[in-house]
Formats: C-alpha cells, structure tokens, sequence
C-alpha cells in the first residue's frame, strides 16, 4: 500500500476532523510502530508524478507575502554553524572530514607569479585564495528527499535504477528546493525542562512539543519550519563531545509535527535530528525514512538555536537557501530568523 497524503488532509487534523486517508490516520496510531520494513512503501505526491520538492509545495507567493509583510527587522539571527577545521561530522561513518587549504598566499604569488603579472604587481595585490572540500551533511545543511528512501525508491516513486547516475540524482536533487522563506518556530524543548541541554540520548515525545508549545504560548501552524532545541549546540566546539550519544527526535513526535502540526521542514540543533539506537527494530534511521521517503518533509540538521532560546523568540521569518548542488542529496544552509509583528 502506497502512503498517500493530502496537504488539505493535515489542514483537517489541526480543527479534529475525524474523516482522513486510511494510511494517515494509520500511522498516527502506528507511531512506535511502523509496517515491518519489508511492506513500507514511500510516499506518493498529491501534486502529481513529477512533483521533486513534496511537503515544499506549501510554499506560494501568498504564504511568502504573509510572512514577510511581518517583519519587524530590528534584530536578525543567524542560526548557522562556523566551519572548522576538525568540526563535528560523519567521519565515523567513513565520510571526509571538512578540508581548508590555501591555493594562494601573498608571499606565494610572488615567488610563483601564477597570474604572470610579475613580481611587482604581485607585491602590491597581496592575492590570498583558499579552497575547501567536506561531506554535504557537515555544518548547518538541510536533507534532500533522496537521502534516504526504501527498496531503491525514494519520495514519489522514483527509482534509483532510473535516475540515480555517477553525477547525482537527476530526480529531487537539492538545486530544485525553492528559497525557503516561511514562518519558523522554535520548540524549546531544553528550556522547557529546565536545563540547558538534554541528557545524552533522551528522545524527545510527543508530550514533550506539547509541554514546551504550552510553555511558550506557541500554536503550530501548516507550512511551519519547525526547529527543535536540545541544547547540544553548547557542544558544537568539541566534536567528541557533540557527536557522541546525542539526543534527539522520537518517530512519535515527529509524526506529531507533520501529522498533527502541518509541519512543512523540520529541523534540530543536533547531529542528526533522531537519535540513536534506534527505537525501531528494522531501521536504523526511521525519523529519515519517514520524513524524506514517505512524507516529502526535508530536515534541517546542525542548526544553532541558542539565540533564539536566549531572547525567547519562539515564531519568526525563516529564511534561507541550500547551495543549489545539482544531484545533491543535501547542501550547506545559511538560514536566518527574523522576529515578526
């Protein structure tokens, strides 16, 4: 059985309608429990066979036009990572490790003269260059809809053996995600327990979002982005520390914020967005699996939140844009929050 969803669908969930797909209303019952591997299918666009961008359709001229007419601009966030060398990223997992090197130097050009201009004009120009290479999951980056998939499908049926080649995806790549311009939310989950971060591994419930929307007067609303603190930012400088037994998302909860919250991208503060082991026997990434492959929902992970937890700036105008890296199953973000009137 294909896992269909319809965006008005989730519109009905958030005023209680009791009439929804057989599959969805499933699946909310089903949270700690999934189909077995072996029966999960991906999810199949409402807008149609060529849809690449799934839940990111919910972004319209008229929804970018209500959140910026609210701008109050008297401060803005940046809610991204630095990049250093030896930074946290899956080198666990055989990926590279974020590389910075030099190409050119002051000194260097003028003993190398590159340029061919002579040593003179290379003396007064003092031409620095660098180059940089990393795994597209370091840093502040958001997720693709083919990052994760099932059976060599990813969100809406494509197959790999048709459209994954040695340059990429030529189907959902990142460079297709429009600007993402929407209203944000911050769920401050740490603060909303009282500390300043999560214990290693905690994984984050339904009741949780609840308690901390209730805390923070907050309602969700359809085509948030939706950014959940744990606090583990506070570690983005000592890599072991912040990479090892992280906390983070349970599928429960984030079936909430899709399901229940109309959640258009979510994101966290931490590696991953879930956390490990996983809470599902037959899949080590569920939160991916159910995001990506089944609900087109991208996920933004790495995300620096402290800011905002600071000055309790709980709803905002996002906005930001990945490197538009064709094939890309991620890129690099540089999302910024904008307090709203």
């Amino acid at each position: 059985m294909s896992i269909r969803f319809s965006y008005r669908l989730l519109g009905l969930l958030l005023v209680g309608a009791s009439s929804m797909s057989v599959s969805l209303a499933h699946s909310i019952h089903q949270a700690n429990n999934p189909p077995p591997l072996g029966t999960q299918e991906v999810g199949i666009s409402p807008c149609g066979p060529d849809d690449e961008i799934g839940r990111l359709n919910l972004i319209t001229p008229a929804s970018r036009a209500a959140i910026l007419s609210r701008l109050d601009g008297s401060k803005v966030y940046d809610l991204a990572t630095d990049y250093y060398l030896g930074m946290p990223s899956w080198q666990d997992a055989g990926d590279p490790h974020y590389q910075f090197w030099m190409t050119h130097t002051p000194r260097g050009t003028e003993v190398d003269d590159p340029m061919g201009v002579g040593k003179d004009m290379n003396a007064v120009r003092s031409y620095t260059g660098t180059a940089f290479s990393m795994y597209s999951h370091t840093g502040t980056h958001i997720d693709a809809l083919n990052h994760f998939g099932i059976h060599g499908k990813i969100w809406n049926g494509f197959k790999a053996d048709e459209h994954l080649g040695d340059r990429g995806w030529n189907r959902t790549g990142i460079e297709k995600f429009p600007p993402l311009i929407a209203r944000g939310v911050l769920i401050d989950v740490a603060a909303a327990k009282g500390v300043d971060m999560l214990p290693d591994q905690y994984r984050i419930t339904r009741q949780d979002l609840k308690d901390a929307l209730a805390r923070q007067k907050t309602v969700l609303k359809e085509g948030d982005i939706v950014l959940i603190r744990t606090g583990r930012m506070k570690l983005f400088n000592d890599p072991k520390a912040y990479m090892n037994a992280p906390p983070g998302m349970g599928l429960d909860a984030a079936r909430y914020l899709v399901e229940e919250g109309g959640a258009m991208i979510v994101g966290a503060d931490n590696l991953s967005f879930e956390t490990f082991p996983s809470e599902v026997p037959d899949d080590y990434v569920p939160l991916h699996t159910y995001l990506l492959a089944q609900q087109g929902a991208p996920i933004i992970e790495l995300i620096a939140l402290d800011e905002l937890s600071k000055d309790k700036v709980y709803e905002f105008a996002f906005i930001g844009g990945p490197l538009k890296i064709r094939g890309g199953d991620a890129a690099p973000l540089r999302p910024v929050a904008i307090p709203i009137r």
